[in-house]
């Protein structure tokens, strides 16, 4: 039953990195930039839902207008930082993403101060699953319903809409797309849009889960939701999910098998999944490998 009981913890885990990976995906995908801080914008989903339930607001509303407002600045950080370099090379891109991460933390370090914040909690008023022994908390469920339904629901977007089939045309040839007539700004920061909100979604899961927060709090689940999309094959909305149901569970049953004092250890058995994957399986596991002529 041990094992069932961190089976389930990694399924609840890896929802988290799920949500934060198909945001790494979606801009992978459509700008080939690999946003390095996106994992940051779910501290800030996480930082303006405290903020607005603690200024009066019910939680059902203060929730909401937390996750537009980070969709929100998503966009923002996109026409402001990463537009002007869109046809520069791709590591200025990448530097430039780091910056925006390390001012994320430090602004919200200074507004917020570097203490952990406590969640509001649901808990108490949700069910408890009493399985044998061992009680399952319904949120654990809900974190993973939510997040498959949220991957089906986007990838529905993606390939039943308009705007979803005019994403996939600038992810195929941005200069095509634009010849066409398809608004390619506006796909950008739709896309942007999107994977902000789903990294506030997280948060918000990652809030009831956890019960605490803090300016740093985005920077280690992004970077495993990097690997999560990196092992689950990049650019592929089923497989940032698979990644991150994936590397949830890897890195719950590490824990669960290590002696006690050495669980970080956890962290180091993640990246060498990401080294094994680059080495074996660059694609990822539902990614193609294709030929480039040179």
């Amino acid at each position: 039953m041990l094992f069932f009981v961190q089976l389930i913890n990694g399924l609840q885990l890896g929802a988290i990195y799920a949500l934060v990976a198909l945001g790494y995906t979606m801009v992978y995908g459509i700008v080939k930039l690999i946003n390095f801080a996106h994992g940051d914008l779910m501290m800030v989903g996480a930082y303006l839902s405290l903020f607005l339930y603690s200024s009066g607001l019910p939680l059902y509303f203060a929730l909401p207008l937390a996750i537009v407002a980070t969709s929100l600045t998503g966009v923002l950080i996109e026409r402001v930082a990463y537009r002007p370099l869109r046809n520069a090379s791709r590591l200025s891109a990448l530097i430039t993403a780091i910056g925006i991460s390390l001012l994320l933390q430090n602004a919200f370090m200074i507004l917020f101060s570097s203490t952990p914040r406590r969640f509001p909690s649901v808990s108490e008023q949700l069910p408890v699953f009493v399985i044998g022994t061992n009680r399952i908390s319904f949120m654990a469920v809900l974190t993973v319903l939510f997040a498959v339904g949220l991957m089906l629901l986007l990838t529905a977007f993606v390939h039943g809409t308009r705007m979803g089939k005019a994403m996939r045309a600038v992810s195929e040839d941005m200069r095509a797309a634009q010849l066409m007539g398809i608004n390619v700004n506006r796909i950008i920061s739709l896309t942007f849009a999107i994977g902000s909100a789903l990294a506030a979604f997280a948060a918000i899961l990652y809030g009831f889960s956890f019960q605490q927060i803090d300016p740093y709090m985005g920077a280690m689940p992004g970077i495993k939701a990097f690997i999560a999309a990196v092992l689950g094959g990049i650019g592929i909305l089923p497989g940032a999910m698979l990644g991150g149901f994936l590397l949830g569970i890897i890195e719950s049953l590490t824990k669960a098998v290590m002696p006690a004092g050495y669980t970080q250890l956890a962290d180091a058995v993640v990246f060498l999944v990401l080294i094994l994957v680059l080495l074996f399986k660059p694609s990822g596991l539902l990614g193609q490998t294709t030929r480039e002529k040179v």
